[in-house]
């Protein structure tokens, strides 16, 4: 399961670059690398303020998701969550990142997902029909639903990425990443939490499909559904095992609930 580091850690040095987000959200994305003798680290943080600092909670969703993915035996990037000292344009802070190591093996260079269907799909071809005639439908289907279930709100054309190596002639699509703008990311306090409707479908930046999570749950097979576990409620101690001082129970518990009821939804379809 994913791993949470308690203790703080000085990660001064890094550089942090700006990333707007696009999703629409106020404030700033902010990430940063550091070279390792077995490759690179990417580290990121939650939604940035200049003048109030951290005021998102993406990083913690990220390690939500991580673990729900892992439970459903689905391949995708590994996160770790580390309490950190940082430093923004010469002001520290200390919060919670996430960090996590490259997934392209030697050899292996990326495509985002948008560039590959614009110079490999025939003219009137659909995203999802492009992707199904690649091979990557049941890929596909595990992502609209996970999609749905987390309501990631962010799975643009350039969160799906292509995984290219020339000189072994493979092509495969990458594990599946990047899922801080999903669950509860809009809420800022307990009370937002409290009356956010975990049900209500919500306009989505989706490459594949509409921008409703749901009507994209109308592309699946029925008759073969990409999920095999069956989530079960102990299975909450599992998600946000580590995470009662991080975030709290309101939080925790709404987005569980969100996780839960949206899985039975889907589980019924």
């Amino acid at each position: 399961m994913a791993k949470i580091i308690k203790e703080k850690q000085d990660l001064t040095y890094l550089k942090w670059s700006h990333i707007r987000s696009s999703s629409g959200t106020a404030g700033t994305f902010l990430k940063a690398t550091s070279s390792l003798d077995n490759g690179k680290k990417y580290y990121k943080i939650s939604n940035f303020d200049p003048v109030k600092g951290v005021i998102g909670h993406e990083c913690i969703n990220e390690i939500i998701v991580d673990r729900l993915l892992t439970l459903f035996n689905i391949e995708h990037l590994e996160y770790e969550l580390i309490n950190a000292d940082i430093e923004i344009e010469g002001n520290l802070y200390n919060t919670y990142l996430c960090a996590s190591k490259d997934f392209k093996k030697s050899g292996e260079s990326k495509i985002a997902l948008d560039d590959y269907y614009r110079t490999n799909s025939n003219p009137g071809e659909s995203h999802y029909n492009f992707c199904k005639r690649m091979g990557w439908q049941k890929y596909i289907d595990t992502m609209l639903v996970i999609d749905y279930i987390i309501l990631n709100r962010d799975r643009h054309g350039a969160n799906i990425e292509i995984l290219r190596n020339a000189r072994a002639h493979t092509l495969k699509i990458a594990p599946l990443f990047d899922h801080g703008v999903s669950l509860l990311y809009s809420c800022t306090s307990d009370k937002e939490a409290l009356s956010f409707n975990i049900m209500q479908d919500r306009q989505c930046n989706n490459f594949i499909g509409s921008f409703s999570c749901c009507e994209n749950l109308q592309l699946i097979d029925k008759n073969n559904k990409p999920l095999s576990y069956k989530l079960k409620k102990d299975d909450k101690k599992i998600l946000f095992d580590g995470m009662d001082d991080i975030l709290s129970k309101a939080f925790l518990d709404k987005i569980w609930e969100m996780i839960y009821e949206r899985f039975l939804f889907y589980e019924n379809l």
